[in-house]
């Protein structure tokens, strides 16, 4: 299967909010984690560390997730590959 440009564009897309993504969630996950005591203010009456290890890093990790899944929604209806719901 020959890929036209609609789709080379399509991947290119995908693939850049990957990694941007993918770099937001290393980030978070050990470069924030990694530098936790040296990060030590108070954060909604918590130590930051704290709150980035209990809470803050999860709601990044939803908040990723809910933007990639709208992005692409988004991206497969400008490409035309989006899925039609049926009831």
């Amino acid at each position: 299967m020959q890929l036209t440009e609609k789709h080379r564009v399509y991947w290119q897309k995908n693939l850049r909010i990957t990694s941007i993504l993918l770099l937001i969630w290393f980030v978070v996950t050990f470069v924030v984690s990694y530098y936790a005591r040296e990060l030590d203010f108070t954060f909604f009456g918590w130590p930051f560390s704290f709150w980035m290890g209990a809470q803050g890093s999860l709601v990044v990790y939803c908040l990723i997730i809910g933007f990639y899944a709208r992005y692409m929604n988004k991206l497969d209806e400008e490409c035309g590959v989006s899925e039609d719901e049926e009831e």
